[in-house]
């Protein structure tokens, strides 16, 4: 396991402001046999120049140019040319602890996986590490509908892959709408034997990139992601009911995801149908949800609460991102 060579695959488009710490969180990795794809996906500013300048000093940097395609297809373009036993994705404007690779790997290891992952995260926001770390195996029906719930944060980044796991699979970036992340985290752990789940703080994600999805608002992203909930239903590999249980409920959530993107962007006018579509559905399926989900008594409260005043919610939500966002400083 010890001369088992990671690849980690990161997807750049303007993020020049944050390269420097990122590729420096990646070299700097305490494992290191690794390989780092860095896909130029037709970035306008200086990203692809400071990709080539930290590949002329390091021979484990890769770099590919091209047109610009989307972080899809960009992923799928480093998954391509990967020649490492274990996949790693990270987002282009996000950074490592320097033991992230070490940890993964270990997760593997001790658990005799061929998928891991932490549950945990920290953000430009909670730098707070995790005071008891359990290492645990999970099937992949546990591991999926946890990804799925999801009882983390949302994306393929965090974990680690087999990469004969992927390319057996066909599991690949390659779907239609936003949320890619998701189905391609979930997919994954449900054609793995097992998978390993830490709870220490190894991956960095930052909040306060103004120009992503998490601080641009935009009413398509929260319509890509409800249909890739469903398209992610369809296609279930293990449907089981507590696989149908944890779509259902990630439906109903992102009905409450597109909802708060209406109102955030004050387009309710203008989007009638599908504002009346999203409280409809969250008042319909509010209990039978909340049933039959796998979540916790407080948060089974929470979605009561925000079933029955859902704009409210959505309204109080913008407030409290618009604060997070301008008190987050960190570089």
């Amino acid at each position: 396991m010890l001369n088992s060579k990671v690849s980690i695959i990161v997807a750049i488009y303007k993020s020049a402001d944050f390269l420097d710490k990122l590729i420096t969180s990646l070299i700097n990795q305490s494992y290191k046999n690794i390989e780092i794809i860095l896909v130029d996906d037709g970035s306008p500013d200086k990203s692809g120049e400071i990709c080539d300048n930290y590949a002329s000093k390091d021979p484990r940097i890769k770099v590919i140019h091209k047109i610009n395609g989307g972080a899809c297809e960009a992923r799928n373009v480093g998954m391509e040319n990967a020649s490492g036993d274990y996949i790693v994705i990270v987002d282009g404007d996000d950074w490592l602890e320097t033991d992230f690779v070490e940890y993964m790997m270990m997760l593997i290891e001790k658990t005799d996986s061929d998928m891991a992952f932490s549950d945990k995260i920290f953000t430009t926001r909670d730098r707070v590490q995790t005071v008891n770390d359990k290492v645990e195996k999970w099937t992949a029906e546990e591991a999926a509908a946890a990804i799925i719930y999801p009882h983390m944060d949302i994306g393929p980044w965090n974990k680690i892959y087999k990469t004969t796991l992927l390319r057996e699979n066909n599991i690949t970036f390659s779907v239609p709408w936003s949320g890619e992340g998701l189905y391609f985290a979930s997919m994954a752990a449900q054609h793995a034997k097992s998978v390993g789940v830490g709870h220490r703080k190894v991956y960095n994600y930052r909040l306060n990139n103004v120009n992503s999805g998490l601080t641009k608002y935009n009413i398509q992203m929260g319509i890509n992601a409800l249909e890739n909930i469903k398209y992610i239903g369809e296609n279930l590999f293990l449907r089981t009911e507590r696989m149908e249980n944890a779509v259902k409920w990630h439906i109903w959530k992102n009905n409450n995801f597109l909802l708060f993107l209406i109102i955030a962007t004050n387009s309710q006018n203008e989007n009638k149908q599908m504002y009346k579509s999203c409280k409809t559905y969250i008042r319909k399926y509010l209990l039978p949800t909340v049933i039959k989900s796998e979540i916790s008594y407080k948060k089974k409260i929470r979605m009561i609460l925000q079933g029955c005043f859902p704009v409210l919610f959505a309204k109080r939500q913008i407030r409290k991102n618009s604060k997070g966002l301008k008190k987050d400083l960190m570089k």
